[in-house]
């Protein structure tokens, strides 16, 4: 259990300064971080917990335009929000950065630099792209809207629909123009600057897959999470393509070459450099050594992430790392799936969901409100596979769990020490160290399922060790001991034992409940938690020494968890009820709002106008993800008379392996068009349900030929 000589340098995805961060953020990337890094620090590792603000991006600059003021007021506002929220909530980063920082700027600038001095790994490529001749500079995709090609949505986005979700470029709109102007963008040519990611092809399937760099073990693949190796492996198997890095933006930063006025470096070549430039800026006003952190055999670098951002994290960043030359590469990325809440997705536009700072503020007179929002999400994490957020159950995570197991094994401890030995730990008597050992083997379990990323595991163990003093208590009844004699030899063992628990326990509830961690110490008169005791507690106990020691004064009983559905104080229930009767009202609004549950039927047609459709049966022979989308499928489709390669937009929902011999419907004599440099030639029918999900429209009779005309 002593530390190692690994010096750990942990990140949480750097959120976007463009809005408030919701409660699936906080379950996504950030508690599951300060988790792992409070454990580490407790266990005495030498650890570094870096984040910081995304600042850049045409996002950010669309924002302000709307709003009317500069992008630094949009960036201000949202860092000081987020960076607060983090605060009152407990995430112990040890420097919350931003990227507009003139420091951050130097340090991608100066990656910039290095990678383009190599020499083979940037290439430069002139294109077309519209460029708004009233405003005089170049368009990013979200500042030319346009009506859908799929569904007729006239506000469509130069990169995405947002009413029918299709993944477009630019130049798929039909009828463009420029969200400055309002007129339709003309097309120039403009050079920018592509990341050779083709040519790390080889050696990052060897990493991901075996775990294995320039031939050495860097890391144990198996501890990896399935869906993060399955992700990269689909992409390595897609073939890798060279990405743009820069782009024409007069936000971000300078890409700092002769002739690149206007360029600045595409947010997601800068923003990973973000972790970098934080551990400058740290050990700036540290005065430490940056590069010990990034640089070495015994860096282990760990991203806590989303699963959106899993390609960025364990393709994207580790070849610009390794291009680089000198820097370590993460030893895990340990991505959690989504969190839902109440059953649907976080929703800005429909209200849908719950803002950290929303929260705090909802439940500012709600004791233990941080701690209670940490269990509840820490118990509910989306560790392997999306989860749901509810309001009952966070009141019985906290009544059940922490009130009624925890708090209750606490108080009794704490009411009988003070009772039987006037608040003194008693000496330790009889087979102490024998009774303990399953304590210790769950303790053991515990720290164990922490460093494997198993941290909801943790969390069930945590409980049970409290459990276990609870059963303890119950099957020793040491008031049945003493009020048969005051002076009965085994009520110090039982004490003594329940005592060295409760100590444990004190340890064990610093990663997720820190709070109520630090008033639990204070009751059993512990102080503040030392970085490496919890090492040094469990050597203790091993060696046949208490945590306790024999004489230790501990405080008067006091109440950890206030329930939260309390018969006698209903305050606190009120406060929940409030929450489930907004979402009410909303599931209400949307059902009146709504009247039907699919599209009403478009304008008439004449039937010359569907004689001109050509339907045709077929079966879908292959299929793989398009690279640098999320939405797009590329399907190879047997129609009998030929195979066909259509580009659909339905990999939000099936995965490429789920769709291989799948029967289809064709609309075989669609114009081939361009999507994504892929030449589609013709559209699979799809029906969608109220709910949103894509369902093959197919053939009822499976013996039916590939090539059948439907009329």
């Amino acid at each position: 259990m002593s530390p190692s000589k690994k010096r750990y340098l942990v990140t949480s995805a750097l959120p976007y300064a463009n809005g408030a961060l919701h409660l699936g953020h906080l379950a996504g990337a950030y508690l599951p971080a300060d988790i792992y890094v409070r454990y580490l620090r407790m266990k005495g590792e030498e650890v570094l917990f870096v984040c910081g603000s995304d600042e850049h991006g045409a996002a950010i600059t669309m924002r302000a335009k709307k709003e009317g003021v500069s992008p630094k007021e949009i960036i201000d506002k949202y860092h000081e929000l987020n960076k607060t929220t983090f605060e009152c909530l407990g995430i112990s980063f040890d420097i919350y950065h931003r990227t507009s920082d003139p420091l951050h700027h130097e340090t991608a600038q100066q990656f910039f630099l290095r990678l383009y001095e190599r020499g083979d790994q940037f290439e430069e490529r002139t294109t077309e792209q519209y460029y708004d001749e009233e405003y005089q500079q170049f368009l990013a995709d979200r500042y030319i809207v346009g009506t859908c090609p799929k569904c007729g949505y006239e506000e469509a986005y130069g990169d995405q629909c947002e009413k029918c979700g299709s993944a477009l470029s630019p130049l798929e709109l039909i009828n463009p123009r420029s969200v400055l102007s309002g007129k339709p963008p003309v097309l120039r040519q403009t050079t920018h600057w592509y990341f050779r990611l083709d040519k790390h092809e080889g050696w990052l399937r060897e990493w991901i897959s075996q775990g294995t760099l320039d031939g050495r073990p860097h890391h144990d693949p198996a501890k990896w999470r399935k869906h993060v190796v399955g992700q990269c492996t689909s992409w390595l198997d897609q073939g890798l393509q060279p990405r743009a890095i820069t782009r024409d933006l007069d936000w971000g930063v300078p890409v700092p070459l002769e002739g690149a006025a206007g360029k600045v470096l595409y947010v997601w070549f800068d923003a990973p450099i973000g972790y970098i430039s934080a551990t400058r800026r740290w050990a700036k006003d540290q005065g430490q050594d940056w590069e010990a952190w990034w640089k070495g055999e015994e860096v282990q670098l760990v991203h806590f992430i989303g699963k959106d951002n899993i390609v960025f994290h364990c393709i994207v960043f580790p070849a610009m790392l390794k291009a680089h030359g000198e820097f370590a590469l993460p030893v895990n990325v340990p991505a959690n799936q989504f969190l839902n809440f109440e059953g649907q997705k976080f929703s800005k536009s429909r209200g849908w969901g719950l803002e950290q700072h929303e929260y705090l503020e909802a439940f500012k007179d709600f004791p233990n409100r941080e701690d209670a929002l940490r269990w509840a999400l820490a118990r509910n994490l989306p560790e392997n596979r999306d989860s749901d957020f509810k309001w009952d159950e966070f009141v019985e995570f906290h009544d059940k769990e922490l009130a009624d197991n925890l708090g209750n094994f606490i108080n009794r401890v704490v009411v009988l020490t003070n009772k039987y030995f006037g608040g003194k730990v008693p000496a330790l008597s009889g087979p102490w160290t024998e009774i303990l050992a399953p304590v210790r083997q769950l303790a053991r379990q515990w720290s164990a399922s922490i460093e494997d990323f198993n941290l909801k595991q943790a969390a069930l163990l945590f409980m049970e060790v409290s459990s276990w003093g609870n059963q303890y208590l119950q099957e020793q009844a040491p008031w049945a001991l003493y009020k048969e004699d005051k002076q009965h030899p085994r009520l110090a063992e039982i004490m003594g034992v329940a005592l060295q628990v409760a100590a444990l326990l004190s340890m064990m509830a610093e990663p997720y409940v820190p709070f109520s961690a630090a008033r639990l110490r204070k009751l059993l008169g512990m102080g503040s938690l030392r970085k490496g005791e919890w090492a040094e507690a469990m050597e203790a106990l091993d060696a046949g020494m208490p945590i306790l020691p024999e004489g230790h004064q501990i405080g008067e009983p006091q109440i950890l968890f206030a329930k939260i559905a309390d018969r006698k104080d209903d305050s606190r229930l009120k406060i929940v009820e409030q929450q489930k009767a907004k979402l009410k009202a909303l599931q209400e609004k949307a059902e009146d709002t709504v009247a039907l549950p699919y599209p009403p039927v478009a304008p008439q047609i004449a039937y010359d106008d569907f004689a001109k459709l050509d339907i045709r049966t077929g079966t879908i022979l292959a299929a793989e993800r398009v690279p640098k989308t999320d939405k797009l499928l590329k399907l190879t489709v047997d129609i009998g008379i030929e195979k066909r390669t259509v580009v659909s937009g339905i990999a939000h929902q099936y995965e490429p392996e789920a769709v291989i011999g799948q029967r289809v419907l064709l609309l075989a004599n669609l114009a081939p068009r361009k999507l994504r440099d892929i030449l589609s030639q013709g559209m699979i029918l799809m029906a969608e349900d109220k709910e949103g999900k894509l369902v093959f429209v197919q053939p009822a009779d499976p013996t039916m030929d590939n090539g059948a005309k439907v009329s």
